[in-house]
């Protein structure tokens, strides 16, 4: 079956009357972007493919819930989003990457292959330090580019929760990761702000 064949609403119909295939195709579609939003909100690979593991079983067991007012990608989004959520409430504690204390000494060259890995890979730090509820509408909005419209359906909140936890979150990333705009003043945060967070584990 081609991915022109059916629309996804065609799959999920045709996975209620019964055709096997139709749900694996659907997943097949999506589960790159799908995977990318449980890493991103999980920052973890084994729970992330746990919750998205998760949330495939439920969205395979509950298609009848499915209503046609919202795109089916909404739809599986949601499902996703919440069961990652629903994983990271029961974790009691959450294991996080601190920020280096320090970096290269010189600045990179732009191609530097190594050296945008290791900026992104703060900035996936980052994003980790983030409360649950900043973190997933920054992932569908900033990262996977989602409108605000669609992250608010997906996290079942009115758009303007999630633009003012955008706003939350993004103030936050602009202050741990201050640093990467102004390399000369990493060391020279006059309110400690910074050494603050790293001591309260924030």
């Amino acid at each position: 079956m081609s991915e022109t064949a059916s629309s996804d609403a065609d799959l999920i119909a045709a996975h209620l009357s019964g055709d096997r295939q139709a749900f694996s195709e659907l997943f097949r579609r999506h589960r790159d972007r799908l995977w990318s939003v449980a890493l991103r909100t999980m920052r973890d690979p084994d729970e992330a493919a746990d919750a998205l593991q998760e949330a495939m079983i439920s969205a395979f067991r509950n298609a009848s819930s499915f209503r046609a007012e919202s795109r089916v990608t909404t739809w599986l989004h949601r499902i996703v989003v919440n069961s990652c959520l629903d994983r990271m409430r029961r974790q009691r504690t959450r294991a996080t990457v601190p920020l280096p204390e320090s970096g290269p000494g010189e600045p990179a060259h732009p191609h530097d292959r190594i050296s945008e890995h290791d900026t992104r890979m703060v900035v996936e730090d980052a994003l980790a330090q983030l409360p649950a509820d900043q973190r997933a509408p920054i992932v569908l909005v900033d990262v996977e580019g989602y409108p605000v419209s669609e992250a608010a359906r997906m996290l079942e909140v009115a758009e303007g929760t999630v633009k003012s936890r955008c706003a939350r979150g993004r103030l936050k990333l602009a202050q741990l990761l201050g640093h990467l705009r102004n390399p000369s003043a990493r060391t020279d945060v006059p309110d400690g702000g910074m050494a603050t967070r790293r001591r309260e584990g924030r």
